[in-house]
């Protein structure tokens, strides 16, 4: 045996070992910290959950937002879902989004499903931001615009049953996204879409001929699609939330169908497989898809706000820092008057749903019921990291998101028909100039015709105290 090969290396190769075996430990050292660095600054970041739920009706129902149907659904053009996303900052804060194929939900359902997740998930109101698309392609749930529909004893069944059955799909939903946390990555963007047309001061009927010659469209609009993206700890993205300021009513039929919003959510998740894509409508209480009323438009309408959505993620998304706040109120919004007796007198022998709003609150107060002078308006203000994000019940006309981008900043979001659907909450100049998005509220079962004329200012004090909040 060589003397060598027995005695160990030459001085040149063991320095040349012990050099190399100190890179060795360099760079598995480096490793480690990046591990740990790595770990640490998800334990430290935001952790986000995600689940969906199938709400489409199993039996033939009636079709909510229009008055003038006259029998349940035929059909289903796409499903109607329920999408919650769970975030939870770092000091371990945790809030929800509920995004909903529904027209909205009444102030029952509203206190039903905020009892049954501070039971289920320990979440206060503050923490539940609950929205609905307003489909008008979507089903009746309970103790929300019943005048508009003439449901006999077997459909007013179903409503109730259905409309529970919702609420603790959204209960159970929302208890797998938070059981779905995990580390991820939060960031803004915002991008355009720009179908949407003010109906007050465009005539439905001029539109396309005007729009094919060029003509620009009259009155204010909110075009912006105010974007939140969500990644997992590899940079891969999960979720894409975004708004638009459109009723969904391109379509008045009598197949289940998330409308133009429902397109563009498919449209979504097709393009980015395993993201999910959840809507939410802000104040487009005076804003129409125009022209309208085919399948077709609705598609357009749908592929034209999902490339929009593509453009946004182009774009240098604004990372949030994870520090979540959250803050709600209500605010009493007088009515300008009460219904008088006369009144109900007058209309409850027509036909319709005047007659069937007349038909209820005689019934009302022949139970010695007295009506309320005013209505508990919800007003929520979240803050990611440097985001703000105000959603307000109701449908809320466009000068409301105009406003406080004004007066909180430019990438201030607003949503509107969250919470509970009200009514149509104008603005002063709405209701100076009245119609129908100045008033309208007995069609929502509420005992007078408008609100009083300093409602935007209330709402505006209210926002403004939970942002400083």
């Amino acid at each position: 045996m060589s003397m060598r090969g027995s005695a160990g290396a030459s001085p040149s190769r063991v320095a040349f070992s012990l050099r190399g075996r100190f890179w060795q430990w360099v760079v598995c050292s480096l490793a480690l910290v990046g591990v740990f660095a790595t770990h640490a600054s998800a334990a430290d970041g935001w952790k986000a959950g995600l689940a969906r739920a199938v709400i489409t009706p199993e039996r033939p129902m009636w079709l909510a937002g229009y008055g003038g149907r006259d029998h349940p659904a035929e059909g289903t053009e796409h499903d109607l879902w329920v999408k919650v996303l769970a975030l939870e900052d770092a000091e371990g804060r945790l809030a929800v989004l509920i995004t909903s194929d529904v027209l909205g939900y009444s102030r029952v359902m509203l206190q039903s499903i905020r009892a049954a997740l501070a039971e289920r998930s320990g979440l206060k109101p503050a923490e539940i931001m609950l929205t609905a698309s307003h489909t008008h392609s979507g089903p009746v749930v309970r103790d929300s615009l019943l005048d508009y529909y003439p449901l006999d004893d077997a459909q007013m069944a179903l409503v109730e049953s259905y409309s529970r059955l919702l609420e603790r799909r959204i209960v159970d939903t929302v208890a797998k996204a938070i059981a779905d946390l995990q580390p991820a990555t939060i960031s803004a963007t915002e991008s355009e879409a720009t179908f949407a047309v003010n109906r007050r001061t465009n005539r439905e009927a001029e539109v396309a001929e005007r729009l094919a010659a060029g003509e620009k469209m009259a009155g204010p609009v909110d075009h912006s699609i105010p974007m939140l993206l969500v990644r997992g700890a590899d940079d891969k993205l999960r979720a894409i939330v975004f708004g638009y300021a459109c009723h969904n009513t391109t379509l008045a039929w009598y197949r289940w169908c998330g409308d133009y919003a429902g397109f563009a959510q498919l449209a979504i998740e097709k393009e980015h497989p395993g993201v999910q894509a959840m809507f939410y409508t802000g104040c487009g209480a005076d804003q129409n898809p125009l022209p309208r009323r085919e399948l077709a438009l609705c598609q357009k309408y749908g592929e034209q706000l999902a490339a929009g959505v593509e453009k946004g993620l182009k774009t240098d998304a604004r990372r949030l820092d994870p520090r979540l706040k959250t803050a709600i109120g209500e605010v009493v919004l007088p009515f300008e008057r009460v219904t008088t007796t006369e009144e109900i007198d007058r209309y409850k022998n027509a036909e319709g749903m005047r007659g069937r709003w007349a038909g209820r609150l005689a019934a009302r107060r022949a139970a010695g019921e007295k009506f309320a002078d005013s209505y508990p308006y919800t007003v929520q203000v979240w803050k990611l990291g440097d985001q703000l994000w105000i959603s307000l019940a109701g449908e809320v006309v466009v000068d409301y998101a105009i406003r406080f981008r004004r007066e909180f900043g430019p990438k201030t979001w607003v949503a509107s028909y969250a919470h509970d659907l009200v009514a149509y909450i104008p603005s002063r100049r709405v209701w100076e100039e009245g119609g129908y998005e100045g008033g309208s509220l007995y069609e929502y079962g509420l005992p007078a015709e408008r609100w009083g004329p300093n409602t935007e200012e209330l709402i505006a004090a209210e926002v403004a105290k939970l942002v400083k909040e």
